[in-house]
């Protein structure tokens, strides 16, 4: 599945394109022969009437189906639009009307030639192993509309595109060929939330640390947040030079493959950039099952569920609320 809906605040052609790169590296996971024999389906959302968003679904469609995916040697023979994203209503006399912004959600398909080659989150922790960042992005880290924009409610400029298709075909390529011969041990897509979520989500569902190293020439907040498209793999320690130099061969590709981190028997991450430690110490709790942990810890862990409940639902404290804190007091 790709979607990119917040980049089509910015830039309509932009969002379009991500969301079938996004669809492509999310399914790279899978042992599939060729990129050709991927199919798109295709679910447009507008608002008909509007003149603004009408012009960005022209450049949308226009972008995907006239550029990108001949250019990928992909095509779209079917999807759906659901062209009413706008609502009106009256208040007292005074006419409201609400337009939601256009987005594309694309879903890819292919046939898989073998399943048991399908690669997850998952990290090998038994033996010496790597974790190597993709980045298609190549550098740019561009942070406009990511998720960290959101949260800090600022304008951190130009969004993130799809505008290398040469760089996505030899990316599929590449990982298809090393999937085959046994060189990739996990493998995890760069999306929402940009490279530490896409970490992040590979220690959770392995209950291990990391050591994380960013690369020095980049900005590590672009680096950690941005939301470019790429992927991040795990292979053996053993095989590092061949992977490194398997990659050297495509020349979209070659300088933007970086060592990122390497998995941790505690259970912390800790950040390195320019050789100094930038965070250190970061416990997850969601490593280990609640019952697990001490009882200072469980506390913490259940109060932290709750407030994150509590800012989710946009409710206020209430007497229950007061009750569940006093309950988990009782529990240090």
């Amino acid at each position: 599945i790709g979607e990119r809906a917040p980049i089509a605040i910015l830039s309509a052609g932009s969002s379009a394109r991500m969301a079938v790169g996004e669809s492509i590296t999310n399914i790279a996971a899978s042992r599939i022969m060729n990129l050709s024999d991927v199919v798109l389906s295709a679910n447009w959302m507008c608002a008909e009437g509007s003149l603004d968003e009408t012009s960005n679904l022209y450049e949308a469609v226009q972008s995907v189906g006239m550029e990108l995916c001949p250019a990928l040697g992909i095509n779209i023979p079917v999807g759906k639009d659901s062209m009413s994203m706008k609502s009106n209503w009256q208040d007292r006399k005074t006419n409201y009307e609400n337009i939601s912004p256009l987005s594309l959600i694309v879903s890819a398909f292919a046939p898989v030639i073998d399943v048991n080659k399908s690669l997850t989150p998952e990290l090998d922790t038994e033996s010496e192993s790597l974790l190597i960042l993709i980045d298609l992005g190549k550098g740019k880290n561009r942070l406009g509309a990511s998720i960290l924009a959101q949260t800090k409610n600022q304008d951190f400029g130009e969004c993130p595109d799809a505008d290398d298709p040469q760089a996505i075909k030899d990316f599929f390529t590449a990982i298809q060929l090393l999937n085959e011969n046994g060189y990739l041990e996990s493998y995890h897509d760069r999306s929402d939330g940009g490279l530490i979520v896409t970490l992040l989500e590979m220690a959770f569902a392995s209950r291990c640390g990391l050591n994380i190293n960013l690369p020095k020439l980049e900005n590590p907040i672009g680096c950690l947040f941005s939301e470019e498209l790429g992927a991040v793999i795990q292979i053996k320690e053993a095989d590092k030079h061949f992977v490194l130099n398997y990659f050297s061969q495509y020349e979209s590709l070659n300088e933007h493959i970086h060592i990122i981190a390497s998995a941790s028997e505690k259970n912390d991450i800790t950040i390195f950039y320019d050789g100094k430690v930038i965070l250190k110490n970061w416990i997850f709790f969601y490593l280990h099952p609640p019952h697990a942990l001490s009882s200072s810890f469980k506390s913490l862990f259940i109060l932290g569920i709750l407030t994150a409940s509590l800012l989710f639902c946009n409710i206020k404290y209430t007497s229950l609320h007061f009750d569940f804190v006093k309950w988990c007091r009782n529990c240090t």
